[in-house]
């Protein structure tokens, strides 16, 4: 059995030697080499669409690719035969996008981003600071009562929730399918519009495909109130970004924190740039995978024993 690994994550191939006889290193930006087209299990992580398309391509013995992004959507779109099982890294990303949402968050309640912009100036923003409204009615200043809207309750959503609770948020969930998760009240779909109208901050973590594109769109922009905060750790496709530029320009949302577009990297040209009380974080959420030989060797034992994987698609 031969397994390709990539060399663009610091693995740990030591521990993966005793589930797998034949271990072998690729480079995600260059194409397969040769003597390496035979693999039967390919790792992923950080690939271009190059490679991903050359081994698409040359790799006709790849029984299993084990993607370690939670949304392999470059796997999927590279062309690999149906009989190759696909799995994601969904768990690995948890605590760090969970983390970062966390951030911004914070960072749109206190105003750190406006604090920044005075300070690059030299200037001293008395109005952010000395004595404050205590959670003014109709502004989303802190999270202790504020309404938290999580769109996409899976796995992140489920990290997330004690770091919200602790700090007094009141957070509802939004997901196919209704019901309680982890104490927390997850409503349908058919009930968005309902929730929208009670939100002061709106926690975007929907997967990219068709069901999703852009389902955050003008008409749902103006079910939210006129000081609501949009932070989107999803995927940038979930969001009208014409709509949403406008909604931020006309001042009838309160801010975006976005760290995923529909584009990247955000083109220079992008209405993003300029529009008022907009954080833009470049993709930073993920990145760092963790646990990584963990769910690897995890699933490698269970391919070799014929039984199913974890995380297939």
């Amino acid at each position: 059995m031969k397994l390709l690994y990539p060399t663009s994550l610091a693995l740990d191939v030591e521990s993966l030697k005793g589930f797998a006889p034949s271990l072998h290193p690729y480079d995600v930006r260059q194409p397969i080499p040769d003597e390496l087209t035979d693999a039967e299990i390919m790792i992923t992580w950080c690939n271009s669409g190059d490679n991903l398309k050359d081994a698409a391509k040359k790799c006709k013995n790849l029984k299993w690719i084990q993607s370690l992004a939670a949304g392999p959507n470059d796997v999927l779109n590279a062309g690999f035969d149906k009989s190759v099982t696909v799995t994601t890294g969904s768990g690995l990303h948890d605590h760090t996008v969970a983390e970062h949402t966390l951030a911004l968050l914070l960072n749109a309640a206190r105003k750190f981003y406006e604090m920044r912009d005075y300070q690059l100036q030299g200037k001293w923003p008395q109005h952010l600071g000395g004595p404050q409204p205590d959670r003014p009615k109709g502004k989303f200043t802190s999270l202790r009562g504020a309404n938290v809207t999580v769109w996409g309750f899976g796995n992140i959503a489920k990290t997330l929730t004690p770091h919200l609770l602790s700090l007094g948020a009141n957070v509802r969930g939004i997901a196919r399918s209704s019901g309680i998760r982890n104490g927390i009240e997850v409503y349908g779909e058919d009930k968005i519009g309902e929730l929208l109208g009670e939100t002061d901050a709106l926690v975007m973590i929907l997967p990219g495909s068709e069901a999703t594109k852009h389902v955050l769109n003008k008409e749902r922009l103006g079910m939210l109130p006129d000081h609501a905060w949009i932070v989107n750790v999803g995927r940038g496709t979930s969001i009208d970004e014409e709509a949403l530029a406008d909604a931020l320009d006309a001042g009838k949302i309160g801010g975006a924190a976005l760290d995923v577009f529909q584009k990247e990297p955000l083109p220079e040209g992008s209405r993003f740039w300029k529009t008022p009380n907009t954080i833009i974080s470049p993709h930073a959420a993920g990145g760092r995978p963790q646990g990584s030989e963990e769910l690897i060797a995890y699933n490698l034992r269970r391919f070799c024993a014929g039984q199913e994987l974890k995380n297939v698609i």
